[in-house]
């Protein structure tokens, strides 16, 4: 029998008969303003506050203050469970814009992808995590000048999410290009056991929102594209009929 992660995300669940698998690495793919650091901050909060399974969230292109005021607005104090050790964020984005950072965890001397696997595996340790996420890896990808570089960086980072054995989400940029990837190096949807893609179109004058499961080894999933709401309590998947 599958052990099954909620992820948090009303109506989500059902969509993947029951939730993520226990121990998967889960990609999150999407263009700008498509909701993939809510829906982040929505499983590493959920998790720590009402499955008390503590979370650890590596924050790469936001500074953690900017991340807190984001998600705020849907009453999530990220802050007291932080405080509880139930919950720690990684400050990588600070390092990379070569910024002093005030957090207690952060990578200090700029950024370097075997400091960052160092910090995430203390991190994990620390308060025994069962989830993490890494929002984003094309803002690893940024600190690379050759393909295989960043290629080879993206390996790591799975590879030591695997080894930890935790349910986690990696986030990218959707890349449009005729090899038919999805992802910007072509590589993040190959090594991750799920894909969840996330759109943002534009009907009627007006921008709407939706998902669909790409992938997900082990487990049957709906092959259909879900409209979803950001709402005042975060992301719901809508029930309907295909998008």
């Amino acid at each position: 029998m599958l052990l099954r992660v909620k992820t948090g995300v009303p109506g989500l669940d059902g969509i993947l008969h029951g939730g993520l698998i226990k121990g998967s690495n889960i990609l999150v793919t999407g263009g700008p303003g498509t909701g993939k650091t809510v829906l982040c901050a929505q499983f590493i909060y959920s998790g720590a506050l009402k499955h008390d399974e503590p979370g650890v969230f590596v924050t790469v292109e936001e500074r953690p203050n900017e991340m807190r005021k984001e998600i705020e607005q849907f009453g999530w104090n990220m802050k007291e469970l932080e405080e509880n050790e139930k919950i720690i964020i990684i400050d990588v984005a600070s390092s990379k814009a070569g910024l002093s950072t005030d957090e207690p965890w952060a990578l200090k001397r700029g950024f370097d992808i075997n400091m960052l696997a160092q910090e995430i595996y203390k991190a994990s340790r620390e308060i025994d995590a069962q989830r993490i996420v890494v929002d984003s890896l094309s803002g690893v990808g940024i600190r690379y000048e050759k393909e295989a570089e960043i290629r080879e960086a993206i390996f790591k980072i799975s590879a030591l999410l695997r080894q930890l054995e935790v349910t986690s989400i990696m986030t990218t940029e959707t890349l449009t290009s005729s090899t038919g990837t999805v992802t910007r190096y072509g590589v993040e949807e190959f090594i991750s056991q799920g894909v969840i893609e996330l759109f943002l179109d534009e009907e009627n004058r007006e921008l709407k929102r939706s998902l669909l499961i790409r992938k997900m080894r082990g487990t049957a999933h709906s092959l259909k594209r879900f409209p979803f709401e950001i709402r005042s309590s975060g992301i719901v998947v809508l029930p309907g009929d295909e998008f």
